[in-house]
């Protein structure tokens, strides 16, 4: 089994991801595993645990059933993309190798990826890894593109600045060419 090292994604520090599973021996299962491929693993059994995780500490991505109780993975997604805190946040739904309808939906609601069960462990390491460095890149020209607009507005002050310099000079100077011309 050749595994993934992810230490690097996260400025040496290794990628959290938050795993919601309603069937607990199912997620003790994904949690090992993943944990194994150097992932620090966070879990729920339901979208409110998950979402009281969510704000309980940061993680980089979200694993998640579609078919969870109560509030599904459909749902869940929604709640995230309408949440300013959560909105980028990647979240792969895990659905049934039959369910289109619910990879769809997931689709529709915003999620990033759909992962079809069964899988494997190694091939869903790399996913998420991948997924993780697609959201660092987006948020990076985020961040670059909010610095880039600060310097677009602040060289439109100094521009506004200077014309109003400039017209004020101009002012004087037809003032001083009225005033010679008139002492002539």
């Amino acid at each position: 089994m050749g595994q993934t090292n992810v230490t690097d994604l996260h400025s040496g520090e290794q990628p959290r991801l938050l795993v919601i599973e309603p069937n607990r021996l199912y997620l003790g299962v994904i949690a090992r595993r993943l944990g194994q491929f150097g992932f620090r693993v966070a879990t729920a059994r339901s979208a409110q645990e998950g979402l009281a995780e969510l704000h309980r500490l940061p993680v980089d991505l979200v694993l998640s059933e579609l078919r969870l109780p109560g509030t599904t993975g459909v749902e869940l997604v929604r709640m995230m993309r309408e949440d300013a805190a959560h909105r980028h946040l990647p979240v792969l739904l895990i659905v049934g190798r039959t369910d289109r309808k619910g990879a769809v939906a997931g689709f529709s609601a915003g999620a990033d990826g759909i992962v079809r069960k069964p899988f494997h462990f190694e091939v869903l390491a790399a996913r998420i890894k991948r997924e993780i460095e697609r959201a660092r890149t987006v948020e990076n020209l985020r961040h670059d593109n909010a610095a880039l607009d600060a310097r677009v507005v602040s060289r439109a002050i100094e521009l506004g600045e200077m014309r109003a310099r400039w017209e004020a000079s101009e002012a004087e100077r037809r003032r001083l060419a009225f005033a010679s011309g008139a002492a002539a």
